[in-house]
């Protein structure tokens, strides 16, 4: 992955350059320091917080465009994921950068680009809307994948592969929507035999 504006204030974090915890007014009474995780695992909670921040955000838009239920339904479901990385975030002392971002806000460009980009294409009909929605979905799959074999920590870990579980789940729903219109898909960011697999098995109970 590219290093990206979050990744350097995430390590200038670890590297105690920042205020965290208490001096930031997000700080909580667990015990637990940033300075138990490793840079990887910091980098991946700044990345993780701002990607399902995006879906939120990218599916609040298109619900507002197109009155359809799923864009609204995955979009409540995208707000718990986002906050399960918050709660981490502030669990280990870490500033939540994103805190006081309104939808369609990130810190970091290469978030700002994707999300005018999808939401300017899911505008332009519902079938590209429901497009957005694999894309966005089977993007989250393939980070979500590259941040288990980085991250260490137990508690990390079982929010991650939460996240997946999720992702998955709306993978198939949006999936399902496209077909039923008429649409099609070519998988952009995990292999066709991956994303054959995902749709074509049964949704599944995510912790």
């Amino acid at each position: 992955m590219p290093n990206t504006i979050l990744r350097r204030i995430a390590r200038a974090l670890a590297a105690g350059l920042l205020v965290v915890g208490a001096l930031a007014g997000c700080g909580s009474n667990d015990s637990s320091s940033f300075t138990e995780l490793s840079a990887d695992e910091v980098d991946s909670l700044y990345y993780m917080r701002e990607e399902e921040k995006l879906a939120r955000d990218v599916y609040l838009a298109l619900y507002e465009v197109w009155k359809d239920q799923i864009f609204s339904n995955v979009a409540a479901s995208e707000q718990t994921h986002t906050d399960a990385v918050k709660d981490l975030l502030y669990k280990y002392g870490l500033i939540d950068l994103a805190a006081n971002n309104p939808p369609g806000v990130f810190v970091d460009p290469k978030f700002q680009q994707i999300y005018d980009s999808y939401v300017a294409l899911g505008k332009q009909s519902r079938q590209n809307a429901l497009v957005v929605g694999v894309t966005i979905e089977e993007l989250d799959i393939k980070d979500i994948a590259h941040w288990l074999t980085l991250v260490d920590s137990d508690d990390i870990r079982k929010v991650y592969e939460s996240l997946v579980c999720g992702s998955r789940n709306h993978l198939r729903s949006y999936y399902a929507e496209l077909l039923a219109s008429g649409g099609s898909y070519v998988p952009q960011f995990i292999t066709q035999p991956e994303f054959d697999a995902i749709v074509g098995s049964p949704m599944e109970t995510c912790g």
